[in-house]
């Protein structure tokens, strides 16, 4: 159970919302209801700091475009967009 407990031990933040300062905002809300905050994507600091702006944003776009809380479960999304590929479009 190792995973588990490092997964717990892990820095949480939330990369759709940054800080004036620099970095993000820690992950969660208090109540959705009322809240002025939007859902939030949360990632693991070490993975947040690694990541694009342009991923950032493909993810918490991805993560906001899908209706949340469907059947009192959360919505998860992969942190990262699947790369399609490429057919052979009109190569002979």
């Amino acid at each position: 159970m190792a995973g588990l407990k490092e997964w717990f031990k892990q820095d949480w933040v939330d990369i759709g919302a940054k800080k004036k300062g620099g970095g993000f905002k820690k992950c969660g809300r208090k109540s959705a209801s009322g809240s002025k905050r939007k859902y939030p994507k949360c990632v693991p600091a070490a993975k947040a700091a690694s990541m694009t702006d342009s991923q950032r944003r493909s993810a918490v776009a991805r993560k906001r475009s899908k209706a949340q809380g469907v059947g009192g479960k959360p919505t998860n999304v992969p942190t990262f967009a699947k790369r399609k590929k490429m057919g052979m479009g009109g190569l002979v």
